[in-house]
């Protein structure tokens, strides 16, 4: 059996690095002005591609919107991206959203996502977290075979409802559990 050297390992992290760098999730730029207009251009994608999160939306207490989402792996992978925290649709924070993964993977995806905060708690405690992880309590709101989100979510008692969009990419299944969001001053 043939093991892998450092130094090929190092390669391929580097290989993988510049190709997450030529992705353009927003890591370069500056200032919260380019995250809001994401932010807007995103939320009216979501809002006309898929109506019934308009029900979520009105419903939130707050909402998380993380307009771009790179993820990348060979072998080893990871994922980034920057958003911002709504609450009456006025964002009052930004943050970045990382996950790290291990397994069998190779290639490169983006994607959107949005976190519905259905009651006052769930927003309170991911704002006075020190790094808020999505876990097993998120409820995925997935598109039915017509492309229209499932009924079961506008009806939830899930605290947090995560919407992923978007997809595009080589590798299946984006989702936001084990993605840790930390506040960020852009």
């Amino acid at each position: 059996m043939t093991f892998p050297t450092r130094r090929a390992v190092l390669a391929g992290g580097a290989a993988m690095a510049l190709a997450t760098a030529g992705c353009g999730n927003g890591v370069s730029s500056r200032g919260s002005a380019q995250i809001d207009a994401r932010v807007q251009s995103t939320l009216n994608y979501l809002y006309s591609t898929y109506p019934a999160t308009q029900d979520l939306r009105d419903k939130a207490s707050g909402i998380l919107v993380m307009p771009l989402i790179t993820k990348a792996g060979l072998g080893v992978g990871g994922s980034y991206g920057r958003g911002a925290l709504l609450v009456n649709g006025s964002p009052i924070d930004y943050y970045s959203a990382t996950q790290a993964t291990l397994g069998l993977q190779i290639g490169a995806q983006q994607y959107a996502h949005v976190l519905f905060f259905m009651t006052n708690d769930a927003l309170y405690d991911f704002r006075n977290s020190s790094g808020y992880e999505a876990g097993a309590d998120i409820e995925y709101a997935f598109r039915d075979q017509g492309g229209n989100l499932s009924a079961t979510t506008t009806s939830s008692l899930t605290p947090v409802i995560g919407v992923v969009f978007g997809q595009a990419g080589a590798i299946a299944g984006a989702s936001v559990e084990g993605t840790k969001y930390t506040r960020i001053i852009p």
